[in-house]
């Protein structure tokens, strides 16, 4: 008996299922093992091959190629498959968010997707807000903050961890640090990343005291200090001179078998630095097994800013040697080292070391080559680094006026003050740039102006005088001779004057030998400076210069009683890069005798010129 044949029909639709079966099979053997070399992939060019075969082969899986494009930094790849996404979803828009904050630090990016996943109808979520609120914390934009805490508090996400730490990070770095003390006090339940947020918000925006205050009810509370408390407190250390708290950290630190790592470190050379405590900086900085440029940097500014500038200079050398590149903050740290000295020759050369390595356009090493330029006497060279800079900030401005009035030069520093009003954009003179200027007008006598621009300050500018403008108005009346003025101005000042301004104010009185203010001065400056000898001296001179032969002895006696000498002189010469350093009657330098012939040279020189040594100060 014959079999009946089967339909053509059928077995056509039997094939037909069968191929698309294994067709499916096949793309899914095929999308698996290129999601799986996506996992594996390790450079950019890798990631295009792959991205090649998904569109040839018609695999669509964005997220999984977006994702590895920002693992890999690659911002134009990543950016462009995001904008190829026809309806990107809540992942999509996270991960971009959190890449332009992290990896790229594009944080006017992080905002504008931020805005651009809302209007896509997507709800912002606990990955979406804590990168939103670092980006708004270092951008400093507290409106777009204050408006994306609305949106957690509609989206009930207040209690996250995450977003209420971020929120913390971005009230503090905004200023608004009693805004951020509310999140902080709303957390029932706080864990130490809830302690650190808060710590860390007080110790960077120059809180300080509260920053130690909180550390202290932390311990209370049963919470022991990790790396980013320790670092903090140190860092509120540092500002607060507390060298007690400071060497009980690092006692914490040893006893804790803490790693000294570069995070820790650099926080304790830091804050021994800020102290004065160099030999303990010093020790912490020699224990170190690995020193990177932040550990480097923090020694060199240690040195730099406590008038150690030989060896800060000599330990910029040893970290080239060991080969660590410098950076900007290694440079401006060796210039002011530079600045303080007169060092020229080798403020020069790192000029040209930070051109090489394009670090010349820099706003804060380019103000720190004006500063060295124009404390080393080489004005012009200060101004063309000012004239090259792309961008200019209130110290640049400021850094220039000054040298140009201490250099002499009144009526260009005061034409770059108008300049600096006229041209500044945002920058706007502010109480530094008042002094720079007022400073023009007493070196070049300019009362009237002096008077107008003190005026100018709280009119124009919105500035309340401190006592540095005040110091200079009674500094300007006073070399202009009008002694009892700036007398009746420092009666008239709304605090109790400094010794700076008595001290300029003696001055003049030693000048014009006027007795009647100048008694009434010392009296003030005897009482804050008992052991300056400056006082003593110039008020004994005064006595004499009036023939008052009893009161000028009794000075003298006065000074000896109490057993304050006499500061000796102390300078600094520059010779084939290396700096020596003398005082008054050293003799026993190694070069003194050339140094010697040198400046009887120079003596004699200055005799031809017509110029005869000044006594009258002595």
């Amino acid at each position: 008996m014959l079999k009946p044949k089967a339909s053509s029909h059928l077995i056509s639709r039997h094939f037909t299922k069968a191929l698309a079966k294994s067709q499916r099979h096949a793309q899914q053997t095929l999308t698996d093992k290129l999601l799986s070399l996506l996992k594996q992939c390790t450079s950019t060019k890798s990631l295009q091959q792959i991205h090649t075969q998904m569109i040839i082969n018609a695999i669509h899986k964005p997220n999984f190629l977006l994702h590895r494009f920002i693992d890999l930094k690659d911002f134009n790849n990543a950016s462009l498959l995001f904008s190829q996404i026809p309806y990107p979803n809540e992942y999509a828009f996270n991960i971009m968010i959190r890449g332009l904050t992290t990896t790229w630090q594009k944080f006017n990016l992080t905002i504008e997707f931020y805005y651009q996943m809302k209007d896509f109808g997507i709800r912002p979520n606990n990955f979406t807000y804590p990168f939103v609120f670092i980006a708004c914390a270092n951008l400093l934009v507290l409106n777009h903050g204050q408006c994306a805490h609305s949106g957690v508090l509609k989206s009930g996400l207040c209690l996250d961890g995450h977003v209420r730490h971020s929120l913390i990070t971005m009230y503090s770095r905004c200023g608004e640090l009693g805004c951020a003390r509310r999140v902080f006090d709303e957390i029932s339940e706080k864990d130490l990343v809830s302690w650190n947020s808060m710590i860390s918000g007080y110790s960077r925006m120059g809180y300080a005291g509260d920053a130690v205050g909180l550390f202290g009810e932390m311990r209370d509370a049963g919470f022991e200090p990790d790396e980013m408390t320790l670092v903090s407190i140190l860092g509120a250390c540092g500002d607060l001179g507390d060298l007690g708290l400071g060497s009980w950290i690092e006692g914490f630190v040893v006893e804790n078998e803490m790693d000294l790592n570069s995070f820790v470190g650099s926080a304790l050379i830091g804050m021994y630095g800020k102290c004065g405590d160099l030999s303990s900086a010093r020790r912490v900085f020699d224990r170190m097994a690995k020193k990177d440029v932040v550990t480097w940097n923090a020694m060199i500014t240690g040195y730099a800013q406590n008038g150690v500038s030989d060896e800060a200079i000599i330990l910029f050398s040893g970290m080239r040697e060991s080969g660590v590149n410098p950076d900007k903050i290694t440079l401006v740290g060796v210039l002011s080292a530079c600045a303080s000295i007169g060092a020229l020759d080798f403020g020069k050369w790192l000029d040209t070391y930070a051109s090489e390595r394009g670090l010349q356009n820099d706003i804060y090493v380019s103000t720190a080559l004006i500063d060295m330029y124009a404390k080393c006497g080489s004005l012009d060279d200060a101004l063309r680094v000012f004239e090259d800079m792309p961008q200019k900030n209130e110290v640049s401005w400021n850094a220039m006026i000054s040298a140009l009035a201490f250099h002499g030069r009144p009526q260009e520093s005061l034409s770059l003050f108008k300049r600096m009003s006229k041209e500044g954009g945002a920058v706007r003179p502010n109480d530094i740039s008042f002094i720079g200027v007022l400073s023009a007008c007493v070196h070049a006598g300019l009362v009237d102006e002096g008077r107008q621009l003190f005026d100018l300050m709280s009119s124009s500018f919105g500035l309340v005088p401190k006592i540095e403008h005040h110091s200079c108005m009674v500094d300007l009346l006073a070399r202009a001779g009008h002694v009892h003025e700036a007398w009746d101005f420092i009666e008239k000042m709304p605090e109790k004057p400094d010794e700076v301004v008595l001290g300029a104010l003696l001055g003049a009185c030693q000048k014009r030998r006027n007795v009647d203010v100048s008694e009434r001065v010392m009296h003030l400056l005897l009482e804050m400076e008992p052991l300056n000898s400056g006082n003593y001296i110039i008020s004994s001179k005064i006595f004499a210069n009036m023939k008052r032969w009893d009161d000028s002895a009794r000075m003298r006696v006065l000074m000896r009683q109490r057993g304050v000498t006499k500061t000796p002189g102390c300078s600094w010469i520059e010779i084939e890069n290396q700096v020596h350093e003398f005082h008054a009657g050293d003799v026993l330098h190694f070069i003194s005798q050339d140094m010697c012939q040198v400046i009887n040279l120079l003596n004699e020189e200055m005799k031809v010129e017509g110029y005869g040594p000044k006594v009258d100060f002595l």
